[in-house]
């Protein structure tokens, strides 16, 4: 069964404008995501969603370098971009990975995978249910006809900006499967949303960063044990801001879409 990953990536981030093409060591924020996820044994291939904005010329450039298939769609009805990106290759699975996750573990990726193909879920996430990983291991997957469904019957905007959102809503409509960590690491915050999360991301990959590998979250996990001093750079910043958000902001869109 194919699996495509479709990492969600945009310059114009209200927070922290530009960020996925912010510099960390050597390489942009996004190439540190698409290295991270192409590293995953259970992805088929890579393809990176953004939008048609001229801003968003750099990631479009970024990605033929690398050799990365990339799609431009809506800014804002990112469910319309990902199943109009989806709709050219129609595989049977999706996985949704935002470019704000500069160093997701990859055995996370194939952990969420791994179950997602033994289960036959509609849809499998490590942030469903309760949320044990860091912020910034996010990784879901569903399938195309989940997807497509989704991009069909959702009308509010936050169902229309967050892919899964609509999904995650429904669960006595699709087969959902939480995936959990061993421990609780919620409380970690390893996402970039703001100029503090980079600093912290940047002081990681100080530490840790190699060209010829990648560090592992236990990496991560034992840094921050023996330097917690790294904590307090970002660590007060709340989670999940911007669903909260378009929740708050929320209202009815009409797909107009074939």
């Amino acid at each position: 069964m194919k699996v495509i990953a479709i990492i969600q990536a945009r310059s114009s981030s209200t927070r922290l404008p530009g960020k996925v093409l912010m510099k960390i060591e050597d390489k942009t924020m996004l190439e540190h995501v698409c290295d991270r996820v192409l590293a995953s044994t259970l992805v088929d291939e890579v393809l990176v969603a953004t939008t048609m904005n001229r801003s968003d010329l750099p990631i479009v450039e970024l990605c033929a370098k690398k050799g990365i298939r990339v799609y431009a769609g809506s800014e804002n009805d990112v469910l319309d971009r990902f199943y109009q990106a989806a709709k050219i290759i129609k595989p049977d699975n999706i996985l949704r990975i935002t470019a704000d996750c500069p160093i997701i573990d990859p055995t996370n990726i194939d952990k969420v995978i791994a179950e997602h193909l033994k289960s036959g879920a509609d849809y499998t996430g490590n942030t469903v249910g309760k949320e044990t990983y860091p912020d910034g291991q996010d990784a879901e997957i569903f399938t195309y006809e989940a997807l497509k469904k989704s991009w069909k019957e959702a009308e509010l905007a936050s169902e229309r900006e967050h892919v899964t959102q609509y999904i995650k809503k429904n669960d006595t409509v699709f087969n959902i499967v939480g995936v959990e960590s061993e421990l609780d690491l919620s409380d970690h915050r390893w996402t970039v949303d703001d100029a503090e999360d980079l600093e912290f991301i940047r002081a990681v990959n100080k530490e840790l960063y190699s060209k010829d590998s990648l560090f592992s979250m236990q990496e991560v996990l034992d840094l921050l044990q023996n330097k917690p001093e790294l904590l307090k750079i970002n660590y007060h910043i709340e989670r999940n801001l911007g669903l909260v958000k378009s929740l708050n902001e929320d209202e009815i869109i009409e797909n107009t879409e074939e």
